[in-house]
């Protein structure tokens, strides 16, 4: 009995469980761990219709990608974690799942304004524009006079008008508008030539966030009205995702017999293998954010399922070969090796399906596409390194192990 390959085994499992011990905190963070999505975690769904301007000019694909790419900085300025925005060319729309969002008026507020923004003269001409800004950051009013501010910061064009602007008109007003409706009416104390001013009067940090966002963001190539929105309770969201967890931990229990019953050594292997293919696909979701839906969650499900086939193709290679009359370490190298094409073949094809949906679908059925196929390479990886090894050390350790231990019996 080789005392090498049990120390090995040993460590293995305590490595394992000290890995899903330490996993279970970060993963599971309301707010560093995987990413819920609207139908777990609630929030907004917003369609947001392009209207032709006042010239009649009519709307192109080309101003509703620059309006997705303006909304999409205006969301991600708003702190809404993996948004889902979808352009819908033929009706001229962007459709927008916003997880998460607690106020979704405030949202849609700030993501349907045009935002242009425009600096007029006591004479009411525009005398600046805010295609010429560079920033805009909120922040608290440091004068001494309490309340909140926005900082702005101009190009060098701008800061040169805006030196020469407020050097005309000290003493006077010059008004900041967006879309028409007046920010704020300062009066020039002094010529401001370093390309920083400053918009005062907010009595909130939120409110001056909110505006600093749509400066920044630049304004929208058509202006945007509201044609739907459903809120999505947290509370549904929830109970959704507590359903889907036990009906996750059933299909895990039932897997984890089913393999104890027909494969017995193996199937216990199977199953500690499957405990490490989950925490990789785990993993590799929290470490490139990939947000979890209901869809997401039925393909992680479903490559649990392939990846115990994966499993059960090799166990039964393995058997026929010891039935053949070889030994327990000789049927293992070869089950493994004659079962490889079949199972790689099984696994591209799903692969290949999970690759289509995942590029000409959308939403749910990307979410659902993506888990399926990081289930299946996480499965591949972990059925011809993990369970290989393990079953290795186990063959390893005696040659007289019972082959009845792996579901053999030699009078079959």
């Amino acid at each position: 009995m080789k005392r090498g390959n049990i120390i090995k085994l040993v460590m293995l499992v305590l490595i394992v469980a000290a890995a899903v011990a330490l996993s279970i905190k970060p993963l599971v963070d309301p707010i560093k761990g995987i990413p819920l999505g609207l139908d777990l975690r609630g929030g907004v769904h917003l369609v947001l219709q392009a209207e032709p301007n006042k010239s009649g000019a009519p709307i192109t694909n080309d101003d509703m990608d620059k309006a997705k790419a303006i909304i999409s900085k205006r969301v991600n300025d708003l702190g809404v974690s993996e948004p889902v925005i979808q352009t819908d060319y033929n009706n001229k729309r962007l459709v927008l799942d916003l997880a998460g969002v607690s106020d979704p008026d405030q949202a849609v507020n700030v993501l349907k304004t045009t935002a242009q923004l425009t600096f007029k003269d006591p004479k009411g001409n525009i005398v600046l524009q805010g295609a010429e800004l560079t920033d805009a950051k909120a922040g608290q009013d440091q004068s001494g006079a309490g309340g909140y501010v926005v900082n702005l910061t101009f190009s060098s064009d701008g800061a040169k008008k805006f030196a020469d602007l407020t050097t005309k008109y000290v003493g006077q007003k010059i008004g900041i508008y967006l879309d028409d409706k007046l920010l704020t009416n300062p009066t020039v104390n002094v010529p401001i030539t370093n390309g920083q001013a400053e918009i005062t009067g907010y009595s909130t940090l939120q409110a001056a966030a909110n505006d600093a966002v749509l400066m920044r963001s630049g304004s929208l190539p058509v202006s945007m009205t509201i044609t739907e929105k459903h809120q999505v309770g947290a509370s549904l969201g929830i109970d959704s995702l507590h359903k889907s967890i036990q009906a996750g931990i059933y299909g895990l229990v039932f897997i984890f017999l089913f393999m104890l019953v027909f494969y017995h050594l193996p199937g216990v292997v199977a199953d500690f293998s499957l405990v490490v293919y989950g925490l990789i696909v785990l993993w590799v979701f929290w470490m490139f954010r990939v947000v979890l839906t209901l869809p997401g969650i039925a393909g992680f499900i479903l490559s649990i399922g392939m990846a115990v086939d994966f499993n059960i193709i090799i166990y039964e290679r393995v058997k026929e070969e010891v039935r053949a009359g070889k030994s327990l370490r000789a049927g293992v190298e070869s089950g493994f090796s004659r079962a490889f094409i079949t199972v790689i073949d099984a696994h591209v094809t799903t692969l290949i399906a999970a690759l289509t949906l995942y590029y000409f679908g959308t939403g749910t059925i990307k979410g659902f596409a993506l888990t399926l196929g990081v289930g299946i390479v996480a499965s591949l990886f972990t059925a011809l390194t993990f369970t290989r090894l393990v079953l290795r050390l186990i063959v390893g350790i005696s040659a007289k192990l019972n082959p009845a231990w792996f579901g053999v019996r030699r009078d079959v």
